[in-house]
Protein backbone atom coordinates (compact mmCIF):
# COMPACT_ATOMS: atom_id res chain seq x y z
CA UNK A 1 0.00 0.00 0.00
CA UNK A 2 1.09 3.52 -0.72
CA UNK A 3 0.91 6.52 1.02
CA UNK A 4 0.68 9.08 -1.30
CA UNK A 5 2.07 12.42 0.28
CA UNK A 6 2.21 14.94 -2.33
CA UNK A 7 -1.22 15.97 -3.25
CA UNK A 8 -0.46 17.72 -6.27
CA UNK A 9 1.52 14.90 -7.88
CA UNK A 10 -1.82 12.52 -6.78
CA UNK A 11 -3.80 14.61 -8.49
CA UNK A 12 -2.06 15.38 -11.84
CA UNK A 13 -1.66 11.00 -11.51
CA UNK A 14 -5.35 10.73 -12.25
CA UNK A 15 -8.03 11.21 -14.29
CA UNK A 16 -11.10 12.47 -12.34
CA UNK A 17 -14.64 11.54 -13.38
CA UNK A 18 -17.15 12.21 -10.18
CA UNK A 19 -18.57 8.54 -10.28
CA UNK A 20 -21.45 9.22 -7.25
CA UNK A 21 -21.78 10.24 -4.00
CA UNK A 22 -20.35 8.57 -1.06
CA UNK A 23 -22.88 9.53 1.97
CA UNK A 24 -21.56 11.66 4.92
CA UNK A 25 -17.95 10.79 3.42
CA UNK A 26 -17.59 12.63 -0.03
CA UNK A 27 -17.66 11.55 -3.83
CA UNK A 28 -16.01 8.79 -5.54
CA UNK A 29 -13.96 9.33 -8.91
CA UNK A 30 -12.26 6.66 -11.40
CA UNK A 31 -9.09 7.36 -12.38
CA UNK A 32 -5.71 5.93 -13.99
CA UNK A 33 -2.47 6.70 -12.26
CA UNK A 34 0.93 7.04 -14.15
CA UNK A 35 1.69 3.40 -15.12
CA UNK A 36 -1.71 2.85 -16.47
CA UNK A 37 -3.64 0.99 -13.45
CA UNK A 38 -7.25 1.93 -13.21
CA UNK A 39 -8.40 2.99 -9.71
CA UNK A 40 -11.28 4.56 -8.03
CA UNK A 41 -10.59 7.75 -5.59
CA UNK A 42 -12.91 8.32 -2.96
CA UNK A 43 -12.23 11.95 -1.53
CA UNK A 44 -14.11 13.54 1.85
CA UNK A 45 -15.72 16.60 0.95
CA UNK A 46 -13.67 19.17 2.27
CA UNK A 47 -16.67 20.98 4.01
CA UNK A 48 -17.07 17.85 5.69
CA UNK A 49 -16.32 17.26 9.61
CA UNK A 50 -17.21 13.64 9.07
CA UNK A 51 -15.29 10.70 7.67
CA UNK A 52 -11.97 10.70 9.50
CA UNK A 53 -12.80 8.28 12.17
CA UNK A 54 -14.25 6.12 9.19
CA UNK A 55 -11.15 6.69 7.01
CA UNK A 56 -9.03 5.62 9.43
CA UNK A 57 -10.31 2.39 10.31
CA UNK A 58 -10.62 1.91 6.33
CA UNK A 59 -6.83 2.05 6.17
CA UNK A 60 -6.73 0.07 9.60
CA UNK A 61 -8.46 -2.67 8.32
CA UNK A 62 -7.61 -2.97 4.87
CA UNK A 63 -3.92 -2.93 5.61
CA UNK A 64 -4.57 -5.75 7.72
CA UNK A 65 -6.87 -8.13 5.27
CA UNK A 66 -5.99 -9.19 1.83
CA UNK A 67 -8.70 -11.52 0.37
CA UNK A 68 -10.08 -11.94 -3.23
CA UNK A 69 -13.16 -11.04 -2.11
CA UNK A 70 -12.65 -8.41 -0.66
CA UNK A 71 -11.79 -4.32 -2.53
CA UNK A 72 -8.44 -4.00 -1.70
CA UNK A 73 -7.00 -0.23 -1.22
CA UNK A 74 -3.76 0.56 -3.02
CA UNK A 75 -3.07 3.73 -1.31
CA UNK A 76 -4.34 6.92 0.43
CA UNK A 77 -3.31 10.40 1.23
CA UNK A 78 -3.86 12.52 4.07
CA UNK A 79 -2.43 16.27 3.47
CA UNK A 80 -3.88 19.60 3.51
CA UNK A 81 -6.79 18.90 5.38
CA UNK A 82 -7.33 16.38 2.34
CA UNK A 83 -8.37 12.69 3.03
CA UNK A 84 -8.04 10.52 -0.05
CA UNK A 85 -8.15 6.63 -0.48
CA UNK A 86 -7.57 4.74 -3.58
CA UNK A 87 -8.88 1.08 -4.69
CA UNK A 88 -8.56 -1.00 -7.37
CA UNK A 89 -10.98 -0.37 -10.18
CA UNK A 90 -14.41 -2.61 -9.92
CA UNK A 91 -15.37 -2.83 -13.69
CA UNK A 92 -19.08 -3.18 -13.00
CA UNK A 93 -19.81 -1.07 -10.17
CA UNK A 94 -22.23 -2.43 -7.15
CA UNK A 95 -24.85 -4.72 -7.28
CA UNK A 96 -27.45 -2.61 -6.19
CA UNK A 97 -27.25 -0.94 -9.87
CA UNK A 98 -27.60 -4.08 -11.42
CA UNK A 99 -30.83 -5.61 -9.24
CA UNK A 100 -32.92 -2.74 -9.26
CA UNK A 101 -33.05 0.90 -10.22
CA UNK A 102 -31.39 0.84 -13.96
CA UNK A 103 -31.48 -0.32 -17.90
CA UNK A 104 -28.76 -3.03 -17.08
CA UNK A 105 -29.12 -6.31 -18.26
CA UNK A 106 -30.82 -9.01 -15.72
CA UNK A 107 -28.70 -11.05 -14.03
CA UNK A 108 -29.23 -14.59 -14.35
CA UNK A 109 -30.23 -16.89 -11.14
CA UNK A 110 -26.57 -18.69 -11.82
CA UNK A 111 -25.26 -15.15 -11.46
CA UNK A 112 -27.07 -14.13 -8.22
CA UNK A 113 -25.56 -17.11 -6.69
CA UNK A 114 -21.93 -16.79 -7.63
CA UNK A 115 -22.41 -13.15 -6.62
CA UNK A 116 -23.70 -14.28 -3.03
CA UNK A 117 -21.08 -17.25 -2.75
CA UNK A 118 -18.50 -14.23 -3.28
CA UNK A 119 -20.30 -11.63 -0.80
CA UNK A 120 -20.12 -15.05 2.19
CA UNK A 121 -16.18 -16.04 1.27
CA UNK A 122 -15.62 -12.31 1.84
CA UNK A 123 -17.69 -11.92 5.00
CA UNK A 124 -16.26 -15.83 6.16
CA UNK A 125 -12.91 -14.70 6.05
CA UNK A 126 -13.75 -11.14 8.29
CA UNK A 127 -15.87 -13.22 10.56
CA UNK A 128 -12.28 -15.70 10.95
CA UNK A 129 -10.14 -13.37 11.47
CA UNK A 130 -12.62 -11.81 13.81
CA UNK A 131 -14.11 -8.78 11.96
CA UNK A 132 -17.34 -7.17 11.90
CA UNK A 133 -18.38 -5.64 8.18
CA UNK A 134 -21.30 -3.64 9.69
CA UNK A 135 -24.13 -3.18 7.13
CA UNK A 136 -23.89 -5.05 4.27
CA UNK A 137 -26.04 -3.81 0.97
CA UNK A 138 -25.93 -4.25 -2.52
CA UNK A 139 -24.69 -1.02 -2.34
CA UNK A 140 -21.35 -1.96 -1.14
CA UNK A 141 -21.08 -5.13 -2.91
CA UNK A 142 -18.65 -4.33 -6.02
CA UNK A 143 -18.33 -6.38 -9.33
CA UNK A 144 -15.30 -6.52 -11.52
CA UNK A 145 -15.21 -7.06 -15.01
CA UNK A 146 -15.84 -10.84 -14.67
CA UNK A 147 -18.62 -9.73 -12.56
CA UNK A 148 -16.72 -11.27 -9.39
CA UNK A 149 -18.47 -10.20 -5.75
CA UNK A 150 -16.16 -7.93 -3.77
CA UNK A 151 -16.88 -6.79 -0.13
CA UNK A 152 -16.13 -2.89 -0.22
CA UNK A 153 -16.53 0.05 2.46
CA UNK A 154 -15.36 -1.04 5.55
CA UNK A 155 -15.35 2.20 7.74
CA UNK A 156 -17.88 1.00 9.99
CA UNK A 157 -16.69 -2.00 10.60
CA UNK A 158 -15.25 -3.45 13.94
CA UNK A 159 -13.81 -6.19 15.88
CA UNK A 160 -15.67 -8.14 18.11
CA UNK A 161 -16.23 -11.44 19.43
CA UNK A 162 -20.45 -11.62 18.92
CA UNK A 163 -21.90 -11.89 15.51
CA UNK A 164 -24.96 -10.34 13.90
CA UNK A 165 -25.13 -11.98 10.28
CA UNK A 166 -28.61 -10.83 9.18
CA UNK A 167 -28.55 -9.58 5.52
CA UNK A 168 -30.07 -11.18 2.48
CA UNK A 169 -29.05 -9.99 -1.45
CA UNK A 170 -32.35 -9.84 -3.23
CA UNK A 171 -33.68 -8.14 -6.45
CA UNK A 172 -35.41 -4.90 -4.63
CA UNK A 173 -34.89 -2.75 -1.58
CA UNK A 174 -35.18 -3.98 1.48
CA UNK A 175 -38.20 -1.89 2.11
CA UNK A 176 -40.24 -0.49 -0.29
CA UNK A 177 -43.22 1.65 0.99
CA UNK A 178 -45.04 1.98 -2.44
CA UNK A 179 -45.87 -1.48 -2.12
CA UNK A 180 -48.81 -3.16 -0.23
CA UNK A 181 -48.58 -3.66 3.49
CA UNK A 182 -47.64 -7.91 3.70
CA UNK A 183 -45.09 -6.77 0.66
CA UNK A 184 -43.21 -3.67 2.46
CA UNK A 185 -40.41 -5.71 4.35
CA UNK A 186 -38.74 -7.61 2.26
CA UNK A 187 -37.15 -9.74 5.08
CA UNK A 188 -40.90 -10.03 6.62
CA UNK A 189 -42.30 -11.26 3.27
CA UNK A 190 -39.93 -13.92 2.54
CA UNK A 191 -39.93 -15.27 5.83
CA UNK A 192 -44.28 -15.67 5.29
CA UNK A 193 -43.84 -16.86 1.66
CA UNK A 194 -41.27 -19.34 2.77
CA UNK A 195 -43.27 -20.69 5.32
CA UNK A 196 -46.16 -20.97 3.27
CA UNK A 197 -44.49 -22.65 0.17
CA UNK A 198 -44.88 -19.95 -2.04
CA UNK A 199 -41.12 -18.47 -2.21
CA UNK A 200 -41.82 -18.42 -5.74
CA UNK A 201 -44.25 -15.24 -5.96
CA UNK A 202 -41.53 -13.17 -4.62
CA UNK A 203 -38.54 -13.76 -6.89
CA UNK A 204 -38.06 -11.40 -9.64
CA UNK A 205 -40.31 -11.84 -12.95
CA UNK A 206 -37.02 -12.24 -14.78
CA UNK A 207 -36.17 -15.40 -13.06
CA UNK A 208 -39.52 -17.17 -13.67
CA UNK A 209 -39.10 -20.60 -14.99
CA UNK A 210 -35.47 -20.58 -14.85
CA UNK A 211 -34.74 -21.39 -11.31
CA UNK A 212 -35.16 -25.39 -10.54
CA UNK A 213 -37.69 -25.60 -7.44
CA UNK A 214 -34.79 -27.30 -5.21
CA UNK A 215 -32.14 -24.79 -5.77
CA UNK A 216 -34.66 -22.01 -4.66
CA UNK A 217 -36.09 -23.85 -2.03
CA UNK A 218 -32.71 -24.49 -0.66
CA UNK A 219 -31.42 -20.68 -0.84
CA UNK A 220 -34.52 -19.82 0.46
CA UNK A 221 -34.34 -22.14 3.80
CA UNK A 222 -31.04 -20.57 4.06
CA UNK A 223 -31.93 -16.75 3.96
CA UNK A 224 -34.82 -17.68 6.62
CA UNK A 225 -32.47 -19.32 8.90
CA UNK A 226 -29.96 -16.26 8.66
CA UNK A 227 -33.41 -13.80 9.21
CA UNK A 228 -33.55 -15.70 13.02
CA UNK A 229 -34.47 -13.11 15.93
CA UNK A 230 -31.87 -14.89 18.15
CA UNK A 231 -28.15 -15.10 17.41
CA UNK A 232 -27.52 -18.73 18.40
CA UNK A 233 -30.38 -19.75 16.29
CA UNK A 234 -28.88 -18.02 13.03
CA UNK A 235 -26.18 -19.81 10.79
CA UNK A 236 -22.42 -19.16 10.74
CA UNK A 237 -21.04 -17.64 7.64
CA UNK A 238 -19.01 -21.04 6.76
CA UNK A 239 -22.40 -22.30 6.66
CA UNK A 240 -23.90 -20.31 4.53
CA UNK A 241 -21.66 -20.47 2.27
CA UNK A 242 -21.86 -24.29 2.11
CA UNK A 243 -25.70 -23.96 1.46
CA UNK A 244 -25.09 -21.27 -1.15
CA UNK A 245 -22.83 -23.50 -3.03
CA UNK A 246 -25.28 -26.44 -2.56
CA UNK A 247 -27.80 -24.06 -4.25
CA UNK A 248 -25.96 -23.46 -7.49
CA UNK A 249 -24.94 -26.94 -7.52
CA UNK A 250 -28.60 -27.83 -7.27
CA UNK A 251 -29.18 -25.67 -10.51
CA UNK A 252 -26.24 -27.36 -12.34
CA UNK A 253 -28.29 -29.67 -14.63
CA UNK A 254 -29.99 -26.42 -15.96
CA UNK A 255 -26.75 -24.79 -16.61
CA UNK A 256 -25.40 -28.37 -18.14
CA UNK A 257 -28.62 -28.52 -20.71
CA UNK A 258 -28.23 -24.79 -21.89
CA UNK A 259 -24.42 -23.35 -20.65
CA UNK A 260 -24.91 -20.25 -23.16
CA UNK A 261 -28.50 -19.01 -21.63
CA UNK A 262 -26.88 -19.86 -17.75
CA UNK A 263 -23.39 -18.27 -18.14
CA UNK A 264 -22.45 -16.74 -15.59
CA UNK A 265 -20.03 -14.94 -16.78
Amino acid sequence: MYVYRKLRLLLLQLFKKAANDYGGFGKVYSGVLCDGTKVALKRRKLESSQGIEEFQTEIEMLSQLRHPYLVSLIGYCDENNELILIYEYMENGNLSSHLYGSDLPSMSWEQRLEICIGVARGLHYLHTSRFIRCDVTSANILLDENFVAKVADFGISKTSTEFDETHLVCARPAVDQSLPREQLNLAEWAMNSQKGGQLKKIIDPNLVGKIRPDSLRKFGETAVKCLADSGVDRPSMGEVLWSVEYALRLQEPVIQHNPEENSTN
